[in-house]
């Protein structure tokens, strides 16, 4: 089982290394959304894509590490969690504290994460609403507005003043 601990503690370091990359890039993200330069944020998805890949790479080692660790314990693995197995090491103490130390990092790191990435959506948020209003003010202006005609059943004809093919008309 002492294998399996140092392969899950390798496989969690990993993933925290990941999750920082990406906590780097997301903060970087945050700039180039605030300047609106979209060929930077292309980039950096694109990069924030490879983070994902890799870090779902090493959750699928750490899932097999932890069913196997689940077996040795004869416990369900849905019920077994780090925070759960970090005092049954209390034999090797090496291990609990390594696990215990990496547990830490990753939560921290994870709840970093969260913060720039709910930052980064409101951030998201308030640009489209911006797109929004300016293509519903743009609409606007090449609206005209509505006329009181009304025809002969007292019905609105719902005609518009100058609706025509939208530019100017020299012959006047």
């Amino acid at each position: 089982m002492a294998s399996l601990i140092d392969t899950l503690i390798e496989t969690l370091n990993g993933e925290n290394s990941e999750y920082r990359q990406l906590l780097e890039l997301s903060t970087s993200k945050t700039e180039v959304i605030v300047k609106g330069d979209l060929e930077a944020l292309e980039k950096i998805t694109d990069e924030e894509q490879e983070h994902v890949s890799r870090i779902t790479a090493l959750e699928n080692t750490r899932i097999k590490t932890m069913n196997e660790i689940a077996k040795i314990l004869n416990t369900d693995v849905a019920a077994l969690k780090l925070g759960e197995l970090i005092p049954l090491l209390k034999k090797t103490p090496r291990e609990q504290k390594e696990l215990a130390k990496v547990h830490d990092a990753l939560k921290a790191t994870i709840h970093e994460m969260k913060i720039v990435n709910e930052r980064n959506e409101e951030l998201l948020n308030s640009a489209i609403e911006m797109v929004d209003f300016n293509m519903n003010l743009i609409q606007a202006m090449r609206k005209a507005p509505e006329t009181a005609n009304y025809n002969r059943g007292a019905y609105s004809t719902g005609t518009s003043i100058g609706t025509g093919s939208g530019s100017f008309d020299a012959r006047q």
